[in-house]
Formats: C-alpha cells, sequence, structure tokens
C-alpha cells in the first residue's frame, strides 16, 4: 500500500549511503528503513539511523552491522525480510591507476553478498544496484540470479544520474526550467556508453549543433568534474544520493500503483544482441513492467550509439563472464 513500504539502504553509513537515507526517510511512500554497513564504515550505521530516527517523519529507522568476515544472507534475514526496495551504494571507489577488470574483481564480490542476501530473504524486492562497475555487476548479478531460477529483472542498474546531470546542464545552456526537461541517457552508466538523447526532448532540441558534442562529453565525464572540484578528497556522493533517492522514489510510486518512468539499466531485449541495455522502463506493482526501445535518434546520436554498444558489449561480457565463476549459496 502507500506509505507502508519497507526499504533497505546497503552501505547506509557511507558517503553516498547517508544522505541517501536522509531522502529515503522523508520519502512518504516509506514506513520502514533499515540501515545496513560493515563496522569499519565512516560511522557507525547504529549512528546513521538513530540521526534519522530524530527526525518529524513517520519512518521508523533500524540499524544493522556486519564485519567484514560475516556473510551477509547469514546475518540479515530481519534487515531483508519484507524488504520492497533495497539499495545498494555499497563498494569500493575506483583509485588512481585501478583498471575497470580490477574494480570488477573487487565489487562484484560486495554486490555478490549482498544479492545473496536479498535472493534468501527478499526475492521479490526491487534491488537497485549502484555499485561500479554498473555495466558489468548488473549482469553479472543478473546471471546468478537466474542461475537460482530467481527474476533477473528484479536487479536494476540505477543510471538516474546520467538522466539528472543532462536535464541540469541543458537547463544551464538553454534557459528553460529544468523540472520541464526530462533527457533520456541511454546504453549504460560508464565513459562512452552514457548516450544522451537531446534529440528527443524538447530542450534538447534548443542546443545549438555546435555546442553538442562539448556537451555529450560533459555529461560523460561529470563524475570527474566533481572528482576534480574535490581535490581528490572525495567523488559524486551528493548528486549521487538525490538520483538514488529518485530512482528509489520512482519504484515505489510504482509499487504503490501510480505507473513511473525512469531510465533504468535491466535485463531485456530491446536492443538487438544485447541481454542489457539502458532505456526508458517502467516500473509499476510488479517492479520492472515495461522496458522501451531506444526510439528516434539523429545522425550525431546514431553514430555514437554503435560507439557505445560496442563499449557496452565488452563491459556485459566481463560481468557475464564472473558469473561463470561463481555461485549464489543459500
Amino acid at each position: 500500500m502507500p506509505g507502508s513500504f519497507k526499504v533497505c539502504v546497503g552501505g547506509g553509513a557511507g558517503g553516498i549511503g547517508q544522505p541517501l537515507c536522509l531522502l529515503m526517510a522523508m520519502n512518504e511512500n516509506v514506513s520502514e528503513l533499515c540501515v545496513y554497513d560493515l563496522d569499519i564504515a565512516m560511522v557507525p550505521a547504529l549512528g546513521v539511523a538513530t540521526d534519522l530516527s530524530h527526525l518529524e517523519k513517520k519512518c521508523k529507522v533500524s540499524a544493522y552491522t556486519l564485519s567484514k568476515d560475516d556473510k551477509p544472507a547469514d546475518k540479515l534475514q530481519e534487515c531483508l525480510t519484507g524488504c520492497h526496495l533495497v539499495l545498494v551504494p555499497a563498494g569500493l571507489p575506483r583509485k588512481p591507476g585501478m583498471t575497470r577488470a580490477d574494480l570488477l574483481g573487487i565489487n562484484a564480490g560486495i554486490a555478490k553478498g549482498v544479492v545473496e542476501a536479498c535472493g534468501k530473504h527478499c526475492p521479490n524486492a526491487i534491488v537497485g544496484l549502484i555499485v561500479n562497475p554498473v555495466n558489468s555487476v548488473v549482469p553479472a548479478m543478473c546471471e546468478l540470479y537466474k542461475k537460482k531460477g530467481l527474476d533477473p529483472k528484479k536487479l536494476v542498474g540505477v543510471c538516474t544520474l546520467d538522466c539528472v546531470r543532462a536535464n541540469k546542464f541543458v537547463s544551464e545552456i538553454t534557459g528553460d526550467p529544468v523540472d520541464g526537461i526530462q533527457i533520456p541517457v541511454v546504453c549504460g552508466h560508464a565513459g562512452a556508453t552514457i548516450l544522451p538523447l537531446l534529440s528527443q526532448d524538447a530542450s534538447g532540441r534548443k542546443i545549438p549543433a555546435d555546442k553538442i558534442m562539448e556537451l555529450d562529453k560533459r555529461i560523460q565525464d561529470a563524475g570527474t568534474e566533481v572528482v576534480n572540484a574535490k581535490g581528490g578528497k572525495g567523488s559524486a556522493t551528493l548528486s549521487m544520493a538525490y538520483a538514488g533517492a529518485r530512482f528509489g522514489s520512482a519504484v515505489l510510486r510504482g509499487l504503490a500503483g501510480e505507473p513511473t518512468v525512469e531510465c533504468a539499466y535491466v535485463s531485456s531485449n530491446v536492443v538487438e544482441g544485447f541481454d542489457y541495455f539502458s532505456t526508458k522502463v517502467t516500473f509499476g506493482p510488479s517492479g520492472v513492467e515495461k522496458v522501451d526501445g531506444v526510439g528516434p535518434m539523429n545522425e550525431h546520436e546514431t553514430k555514437r550509439f554503435a560507439e557505445a554498444k560496442a563499449e557496452l558489449k565488452e563491459q556485459i561480457e566481463a560481468g557475464v563472464a564472473y558469473a561463470k565463476t561463481v555461485e549464489l549459496n543459500f
């Protein structure tokens, strides 16, 4: 029912997790919020939960703490049972000199622990994965879900921040109100796989031709813009929390019976030759209810689409290869 959903944030005491927990605790559809993190987190999960429990909101907030050697599936029964939505901003950020393969090896293991616990305790929950590299981690986890006979469409890659950035940057250039701009961003969630379809939005179509390449590149590299501005002391935590909460809100509105559209990276067959792709998704009472195709593109977007697909294919293959080496154990 609207207003009565249980939500868990895995990694809820981290840089993204804390503001994401704040925003979800303020969401009118959330009646119970579970904050889960490791005892090596920047602050204790209990501290985050206690802090949020003082908000003048109806939401009940609980904390769960694990050590890095604990198996989430064995420890999170109470936390996850009955959850409708699990948001996972867990994992390590990419560090200088670290390849995507290095990052996948570490973060896929972290994601696997949470996904394993969700498969055991809340297999019908929507799991929003904000674990980089998303383009590889989501296929890996979906393949593991499929091997267990679970629905891979319950696992969703959160790419909302790309749309948020595209909307804001277009608003800055055109002067149009940002709340009337909805730029679809398709393909994936890293570098050249981030493809904003400016031609599909009235404000996006106002962008002068000589500024499109620059804007396209800025949307792709916006994360680096934040890292540089923070002087290497952090990454996009606040905007990512905002985007994660926007995604979470869309899922909960859908579950409450109000079909809601967001771009998301999901298991689908809307693009030939790809089992995973980011396009517009309609969330409804069962979660992912409809996955749209990419839609019409102009000449620039069509050229970029070919480049983005080539890069995405390699990253999907890396995730699928990882899934062949492990199993979900429960």
